[in-house]
């Protein structure tokens, strides 16, 4: 199987109800699911398809999973934050979106999400709302994901219920994200064809770190695109190795929008403790 034969046609996946919540719009207009990538599959598929790569038309989707009855997840919003030790930072998610309508109008949205990985790399990603891109409201934190390696313990967080699920994996996750992005020749990215191309956009800093970049670019035939025209997709990715998470990526889709992703604030060093607790008053939920 190709990693490619994944992605959506649509552009909505389910992953999970964790910090990674990113709602995404199907062509015809209806308000899709929110997505975020599983820990707890990504060994099994990494084996099967090598480096798997979002298709960011998903923005972050690669494919649908279900664990024991539950989602977990490991990526906040498209950040997918490796669990890998002797990195430890905190740094916040910024995510700007545009949204377009069915009936063509558009909406500016944003949202922040706190993320930090400690020595031991246990991470912390949560997930909050969005906003309007004028508001001055502080995006409510929705749900927030834990993850020790050492135990192989993912916890997810609900903030609004006061309620929390726990869940050892059976299999450790991929200490790279399954979004890498070498900005290297087309074989580790999209298949090269008439209808898609990939652009290696470099290094630059960002927050700090160097990164590197793609640009991949899909082309969608108007028989295909529901709206009767040729249309392009891109999606850009910047991917530090320093920190194994890509620090920056960006989707573009004419249809839906647009979405952009950064990492800023970062600093490096050890979090405070508590980001990796569950707070005192939630209830163990169980499945």
């Amino acid at each position: 199987m190709h990693a490619r034969s994944l992605r959506p046609r649509v552009r909505t996946w389910v992953f999970g109800m964790t910090h990674a919540r990113e709602k995404f719009n199907l062509p015809n207009g209806k308000s899709g699911c929110e997505i975020a990538p599983s820990l707890s599959m990504l060994p099994l598929f990494q084996s099967r398809v090598g480096h798997m790569r979002f298709s960011f038309g998903a923005f972050s989707g690669f494919l649908l999973l279900v664990s024991s009855g539950m989602f977990f997840s490991a990526s906040a919003q498209g950040i997918f934050l490796t669990p890998v030790p002797n990195a430890p930072f905190t740094a916040v998610v910024e995510v700007q979106r545009t949204e377009i309508r069915p009936d063509g109008s558009v909406v500016d949205l944003k949202s922040i999400r706190d993320m930090a990985r400690d020595g031991q790399g246990r991470i912390h990603n949560e997930s909050r709302s969005f906003v309007p891109a004028n508001s001055t409201k502080t995006p409510e934190i929705e749900h927030i994901h834990l993850y020790d390696p050492q135990t192989r313990i993912s916890t997810e967080i609900d903030v609004r219920h006061r309620t929390c699920y726990t869940h050892t994996l059976d299999h450790p996750p991929s200490t790279v994200p399954p979004t890498v992005r070498y900005g290297s020749p087309s074989d580790t990215g999209i298949p090269q064809n008439d209808f898609s191309k990939e652009e290696n956009l470099g290094s630059q800093e960002i927050e700090g770190v160097m990164a590197r970049g793609v640009r991949e670019t899909q082309i969608i035939p108007a028989e295909s695109s529901q709206t009767g025209k040729e249309v392009i997709v891109t999606d850009e990715y910047w991917y530090s190795d320093e920190l194994r998470i890509n620090v920056l990526m960006k989707h573009s889709d004419p249809r839906t929008g647009t979405k952009t992703l950064k990492v800023t604030g970062m600093t490096r060093g050890e979090p405070d403790p508590a980001e990796f607790q569950i707070p005192e008053g939630y209830s163990r939920m169980e499945r």
